[in-house]
This record gives C-alpha cells, structure tokens and sequence, in this order.
C-alpha cells in the first residue's frame, strides 16, 4: 500500500520535495504557517490543510522540513506527533541539532511513535531535480519504512545507525565543510583580485583540476559573478547551522577554531543586513576586508 506522507513546512526546500513526492505517487497532505506557499501543491493533487494537529493520520508518516530546534520541538510538543500514535513515524529532515534530536526521539519512543533523522545536503534546484543526498539515523524498523520514501527525494541515502543524532552530526559537519571552502575559495580570489589575475580564470583552473567538485564549482562561479541573490541558502540559516556546529563541538570537547571565524565572518554579514542574501555573501565581506569592494 502507498504511504500517504503528511509533510509540515513547505518553504524553498520543503515546496520541490513535497512535489516530487507527490509526482512519485504518495498521497500527500501539507501543513505551512503560511498557506499560499503550498497553493502549488494543491493544484498537483496535495490536500492543504490550515490545522497542524489534523496533518498526519494514525499510525502514518510525518516529514518535517523546518528552519531549527525551535520550530522542531514545537511540533514535537503539539498535536501533529499525538495523531501519529500508534506506530508512526516521524521523519525529520531538516538540519537541527544532534541534543535536540536525540531529545525528541526519546519523547517520540514514549508515545509509541518512530522518529528518523533524515538531514539532506543539496539546494533548492536539487531539490527539485530529485538530485539531494540524505544522511539518516534512527531505528531500524524506521529507516526501513522510509526508504521508498525518501528513494523519491534524493538520489542517494547513506545510513548512519541507530543512534537519532548522528545523521545531525555529519549534516553539521558537512555544512562546516562547506562554509570552510567558501571562506578559503573567497580568500583566494582576494588574493588573486588583488595582484591583478581575472578572478574567473582562477576559477576555471581549480574547478577543472585541484579542486573538481560540486562545491568549488558551483559556488566558486558564484563568488565570481558575485551572486548573492536569489539565496538558495541564507545567511541567517547558515549562522544557525555554525552555532550548532560549535554547540556540538563544546558539547564534545573538540576544538573547532575555523568554526569560530565562520561565525564572526557571518555575524559581520547579518550585521551589515546581509541575513536574506545566500551565505556565499561571506566572499563580498572578505573582499571589503582586502579593500576591493
């Protein structure tokens, strides 16, 4: 029998997902704080409805796809979780932090409902290309129900154990990553900007050989054109993801000095009203430091 996916927060990532899952055959009914933003849905066959306590059925699946640990543990705590009971299955997908999982997984295992860390690295055109790659954590009888599910969302899923924090863990760890080759990337153009070398030629070369790779092509030709808008991921969400990155951090003990100068670069951002512009906006911070911009 086809699950019928009750799916909450249908924003820039959220709205391609529920799409695609919806074109993949499920039954689909969504939930949004704000319900014009799944009105798309509606005309591909979704149910929309205005009550988050009446999104999921009994016993049924539930995807989150929210902005952070506050958003989560409010629909952890209300009605939406309860309509699960019994032997539901929660699937969060979005990128919290591990405490916070591992806490709400254990509220979920009281009711008698299954939770499922499911994070995805990939932007909005992934998304929508069914091209996301998911990590997931959680129990076993969990990631075998959601399997065919999230099979529809991404085109590869990597399994990190029982443990409901852990998918959390390498989610953060992934967008450190990240923000680490955007800062050192931004760094280098400077350099090169400064000593009089075209910046897209930079690019070229170390996209094509060193450095042959998703991240350094795709953002790097971002920094080039200096393309901060429209955010396929914004400033405010990823100084979000960099205090949880440093929370788990302190939490384990694990120095993370490049951690914390990711987070000054962004606090400089969002201070200069950059939280809106993509987080790849920490290059044109970098530039005004060399005096370029």
């Amino acid at each position: 029998m086809t699950e019928k996916i009750a799916f909450i927060g249908t924003g820039n990532m959220g709205l391609p997902m529920a799409t695609n899952l919806i074109r993949a055959g499920f039954p689909v009914r969504a939930y949004n704080r704000t319900p014009a933003r799944a009105a798309s849905l509606a005309a591909l066959g979704a149910e929309i409805t205005t009550d988050i306590t009446r999104v999921a059925e009994p016993g049924g699946m539930l995807i989150t796809m929210i902005s952070d640990d506050r958003a989560l543990e409010e629909i952890a705590a209300g009605g939406a979780i309860d309509r699960l009971v019994p032997g539901g299955i929660h699937v969060s997908m979005s990128t919290v932090s591990p405490a916070a999982a591992r806490k709400i997984a254990g509220r979920h295992e009281a009711l008698g409902v299954h939770y499922l860390a499911a994070p995805v690295f990939g932007r909005p055109e992934a998304a929508a290309a069914r091209r996301l790659w998911i990590c997931v954590s959680g129990g076993s009888v969990a990631r075998r129900r959601a399997a065919p599910v999230l099979g529809a969302l991404g085109q590869q899923v990597f399994d990190f154990g029982e443990d409901p924090g852990a998918a959390n863990v390498v989610k953060l760890a992934g967008n450190f990553l990240i923000g680490s080759a955007l800062e050192a990337m931004s760094e280098a153009l400077a350099l090169a900007e400064k000593n009089g070398i075209d910046r897209n030629r930079v690019v070229e070369l170390m996209g094509q050989t060193l450095f042959s790779c998703p991240v350094y092509q795709n953002y790097g030709r971002a920094l080039v054109e200096e393309r901060y808008s429209p955010a396929g991921f914004r400033l405010a969400l990823a100084l979000k993801d960099i205090d949880l990155v440093l929370g788990t951090a302190a939490s384990s003990s694990t120095p993370m000095p490049l951690a914390s100068l990711l987070h000054d670069r962004m606090i400089s951002g969002v201070a200069k009203g950059r939280s809106d512009m993509d987080w790849s906006v920490i290059g044109l911070g970098i530039m005004e430091n060399a005096g370029l911009r």
